[in-house]
């Protein structure tokens, strides 16, 4: 099945007919109609972990994470036993920049000095270039999983990655996907037990109050809900600095050397690079919207 942005009509019919379809329902779609050309993701959430075991029934051949190199060892143990547990062969995808190489360009701990630009060079762009070779992802995303979440459909067109995107568990609560643990007795992360009810990375996670936002823990703080894996629009980042995309572009200095080269821009509002003869932008904002501009 092949399927491109313009398929709106599609995705209406798809997510009307698989409404109040079990997500092992829209698992087993997915990979009939994109076979090996699906690859599922996971940052070993509760969600995570209900996808993970559906996928060993259902023959998902890629599972994937995004390894920051700063999760907690709670994290890693989890992913392990899993694996064990399972039967999963992880794929694990990281940043071509080292934490080390990234303290000498960067500075130390980015993440606190700047934890947008950080996410976006741990996740968003090995994401990117992970997916590029396929069809269709798989993620946990959950409508309840806090306000920026709340439109979750279950099948759209992912426009960052070019691809189709599929959340199975769009339409579940918490204590379904909690149900469903305990029913199959599956293990999970056991800082979910100590306040944690979104664990991400060690020094952007913390714990939260019962009457907190479920991801209030992540970049407390800071304006920040997302990582920017799961952000879209392209029109918002250029109004975030009031400058127009074209003149963003074409500000970025194109580096001597064909590695990839980062330069500041706009006050700190804005950063920008290039990598293989394409410029890069991303908005440093309330809401981080990036771009790719050939």
């Amino acid at each position: 099945m092949t399927f491109k942005a313009s398929d709106t009509a599609l995705f209406d019919e798809l997510n009307q007919r698989f409404a109040d379809s079990s997500p092992r329902e829209i698992l087993t779609f997915a990979v009939e109609a994109f076979g090996n050309d699906l690859a599922m993701a996971t940052g070993f959430g509760p969600s995570g972990v209900v996808l993970m075991h559906l996928a060993s029934k259902v023959g998902v051949e890629t599972i994937f994470y995004l390894d920051t190199g700063l999760f907690f060892p709670e994290t890693y143990r989890l992913r392990d036993t899993l694996s064990e547990q399972l039967q999963i062969q992880f794929t694990r995808v990281t940043s071509e920049l080292s934490l080390e190489d990234q303290e000498v360009e960067h500075g130390p701990s980015l993440w606190k000095t700047n934890s947008d630009h950080c996410c976006f060079i741990r996740k968003v762009l090995p994401l990117r270039n992970f997916l590029k070779d396929k069809k269709a992802w798989v993620t946990g995303l959950r409508r309840d999983q806090g306000r920026s979440r709340a439109s979750t459909e279950i099948f759209s067109w992912d426009s960052a990655n070019n691809l189709v995107k599929i959340n199975p568990l769009a339409h579940w609560t918490s204590d379904e996907v909690w149900g469903y643990i305990n029913i199959y007795d599956l293990p999970y992360n056991p800082l979910h037990d100590q306040g944690y009810p979104s664990v991400g990375c060690m020094p952007c996670t913390r714990a939260v109050a019962a009457d907190e936002d479920v991801r209030a823990g992540r970049w407390a703080g800071q304006q920040k809900m997302e990582c920017g894996i799961h952000l879209q629009s392209d029109s918002e980042f250029a109004t975030a600095s009031f400058v127009s995309l074209d003149t963003v572009v074409a500000s970025i200095p194109e580096p001597e050397a064909p590695r990839t080269s980062w330069q500041q821009l706009w006050r700190g509002n804005m950063w920008g690079y290039w990598d293989a003869g394409r410029a890069y932008v991303e908005s440093i904002s309330t809401r981080p919207v990036y771009r790719k501009v050939a």
